[in-house]
């Protein structure tokens, strides 16, 4: 009924946003429910893939872009300057860790998942908007033979892509819209 159902609504992965940000949910709040729920079938795509899929550019990521504006919101923007200024210095370097985790750090999965809903949600809405994101560990449980999470967790399974994640981030915060590979 309007304005008393929630709408759920499954999308295999949310990367960017923009697609649910620009028409998808305007076209969902004509049908006027109370809520709508956007499930994501894959958890929260925090890094780039270097192996594979083109998904290289930290600041298509909507989850990045929670992390980013929570840092702002909570006075903690110095560690996006601290993990800029780690990956600069440990450039070139054949073994470096995964220094973009520091980012999401301070958040939980269902903090970053509220922020997301924030930022993909039109000002003209009328409906209450609500993202779940499947969880990395339902996601193993679910597959546990695939274990290519690297682009969930950050956990890459090469040196080489520590150097390219953190070369991503080095390319976001100079402004640079090219791949880091």
């Amino acid at each position: 009924k309007k304005g008393r159902d929630t709408l759920v609504v499954i999308d295999d992965s949310i990367v960017r946003g923009t697609t649910l940000e620009k028409s998808i949910l305007t076209m969902l709040d004509r049908l006027e429910p109370k809520k709508i729920v956007i499930v994501s079938s894959a958890p929260q795509i925090r890094y780039p893939d270097c192996y594979g899929i083109d998904m290289s550019k930290f600041g298509e990521f909507v989850a990045f872009r929670a992390a980013l504006e929570l840092l702002r919101d909570v006075g903690k923007e110095y560690i996006i300057d601290e993990v800029y200024e780690k990956c600069l210095t440990h450039q070139g370097q054949r073994e470096v860790p995964n220094f973009v985790k520091e980012i999401y750090a301070p958040f939980s999965h269902d903090d970053l998942s509220l922020k997301v809903a924030d930022i993909i949600t039109p000002k003209h809405l009328k409906a209450q908007v609500q993202v779940v994101y499947q969880t990395v560990s339902n996601l193993h449980r679910a597959c546990p033979h695939h274990l290519g999470d690297w682009y969930f967790t950050g956990d890459y399974p090469t040196p080489g892509g520590n150097r390219i994640v953190n070369k991503a981030y080095v390319n976001y915060m100079e402004g640079r819209l090219v791949r880091a590979y």
